[in-house]
């Protein structure tokens, strides 16, 4: 699809070309369903035959269209904006760890999103790239395939662009799902700003009871011995060469599945080898299904099952070295930083020291790494927020312990506007909800209001069962107010390679670590 450079000059720049995809309806179709993983920057071409392939029935009423947003390329290739940062701009004294609060510490943190903030706004695509723009692209897509309403379906950073879109064509706007979502109604920096304390809470309140349940001989009998052992773990990966941010990053933005999976190998490894070096038995004992699903990754990431896993392997796999000129993908930041106005660089390292001793895992590093503090240009064009007459019209799903996009975020956005319906998915610990997680639940709420505008018939839905186990542990959290169908809990679904991935690929595109 050809779109203008910059909407607001059409007939001035050079043309810019977007991609799309197209799954056909097979019933009487409602129109079109446009969906987007979120990111900012996340290609959404391959959304939508994923989308068709987990939940067949929703051909039965839509085309499934999906976009590469400008700046992205098309999926598969070159992204169209990319911001290269030679090794001389990237931090020259490794391994780094955001809890070294020195003042050459601080500096060498701080080299990495300097030179994102000066690369990217040096490119000419970067003033063109933003979601006032993208919501442009999105009208052309529903004009062009003849449509009088686009409905949406967006995940993450995705609910802000759905929701713009609503705010800048009211009239044109269909029905809209809003999955895992931001404060559309605010800030979209808040949400990144958010990411350590959502994912402190996560980690532990769900994750460290978690692996005491399926580790306990091998991880701690209790939560305070995990989080012990963790340290100890921690320490043993930076003995041998691991910077700590690198460790910390694979807890963090723990959205999926297989994320959660990848983060639980590192840690049992490491805590294997820690007992070795100290003269303890090596031998871990968890359950059958779960050491199924942590040796088919191992498999996946190390080529070996887990046993045969070694911190070395682990080290050199996920380590953070960097050679020759790092190219970033420049619409994630061009769009975060480009939307709204920014906080300062200073403002990011006071939040640093906030957030580091309540969230200890991202919350020293997060401020230290956001390009966000150092960009220079202002907005070029107002977003405005979702006005009543479109709210009746949307459907916000958002899980009570996603790592991702904070339950808070979402409760902001529904109470700024007034009519929306919201469904909470209770005790769910992971990003994306419909179609993702094989929540019968959700996906049914969600496709009743897809088919008929139907507001759901409850405020939660119960939450999935965490990896290798049966049954959801319900744990005290944000969500209040919920409804007595939701004291039913969902049994584990087996595990599915094309909704583990569809989920993963939500998840990734819409981490904040790189």
């Amino acid at each position: 699809m050809t779109v203008p450079l910059d909407w607001a000059a059409p007939a001035q720049g050079d043309d810019l070309q977007v991609s799309i995809s197209r799954v056909s309806g097979e019933g009487d179709s409602h129109g079109v369903l446009l969906v987007n993983p979120g990111g900012p920057g996340g290609h959404g071409s391959s959304l939508a035959g994923r989308l068709a392939g987990l939940r067949p029935g929703l051909t039965q009423d839509y085309d499934i269209i999906g976009m590469d947003p400008r700046g992205t390329g098309q999926e598969g290739g070159e992204e169209d904006l990319v911001c290269p940062i030679p090794t001389s701009e990237l931090p020259q004294d490794r391994p780094l760890d955001a809890r070294d609060r020195s003042a050459h510490s601080l500096a060498e943190h701080r080299r990495f999103p300097q030179a994102v903030a000066r690369s990217c706004e040096r490119q000419e695509l970067t003033p063109y790239v933003s979601t006032w723009q993208t919501a442009h692209d999105m009208d052309l897509v529903r004009a062009l395939l003849g449509e009088r309403r686009l409905n949406y379906l967006g995940y993450s950073y995705g609910t802000w662009l759905g929701a713009k879109y609503g705010a800048l064509f009211p009239s044109r706007a269909g029905r809209l799902v809003l999955d895992s979502s931001v404060n559309w109604q605010g800030r979209l920096q808040a949400a990144f700003e958010d990411f350590p304390r959502i994912g402190q809470r996560q980690f532990d309140e769900v994750y460290l009871p978690w692996i005491v349940r399926t580790h306990p001989e091998h991880i701690g009998r209790t939560t305070d011995e995990a989080r012990a052992t963790w340290e100890r773990v921690r320490a043993r990966y930076v003995d041998q060469g691991m910077a700590a941010d690198s460790y910390d990053s694979l807890f963090v933005g723990m959205g999926s599945e297989l994320r959660w999976l990848l983060a639980t190998l590192a840690f049992e490894i490491g805590a294997r080898d820690l007992a070795g070096a100290e003269g303890q038995s090596e031998q871990v004992t968890v359950p059958q299904r779960l050491r199924n699903r942590l040796d088919d990754r191992a498999r996946a990431v190390f080529g070996v099952p887990t046993a045969q896993v070694t911190v070395r392997m682990v080290v050199d796999a996920l380590g953070d070295e960097d050679n020759g000129t790092t190219n970033v993908a420049g619409t994630r930041f061009t769009v975060a930083c480009g939307d709204q106005r920014t906080r300062s660089a200073d403002w990011y390292r006071r939040l640093s020291e906030k957030q580091g001793p309540k969230a200890p895992v991202y919350g020293w590093a997060y401020g230290l790494s956001e390009p966000c503090g150092y960009w220079d240009g202002a907005p070029r064009h107002a977003l405005p927020r979702l006005p009543v007459s479109v709210a009746r019209h949307v459907l916000v799903v958002q899980g009570e312990f996603d790592p991702q996009t904070g339950y808070e975020q979402a409760t902001a956005a529904a109470h700024r506007a007034p009519g929306i319906s919201f469904l909470a998915v209770e005790d769910e610990a992971f990003h994306g909800q419909y179609a993702l997680g094989g929540n019968a639940c959700v996906d049914d709420e969600v496709e009743r209001f897809l088919r008929d505008g139907a507001v759901p018939d409850r405020r939660s839905c119960p939450g999935m069962p965490l990896p290798g186990e049966d049954t959801v542990h319900p744990v005290p959290g944000p969500v209040q107010d919920s409804s007595a169908e939701a004291a039913t809990r969902l049994s584990a679904v087996p595990s599915s390679p094309l909704r583990e991935g569809a989920r993963a690929g939500v998840s990734a595109v819409n981490r904040v670590t790189r």
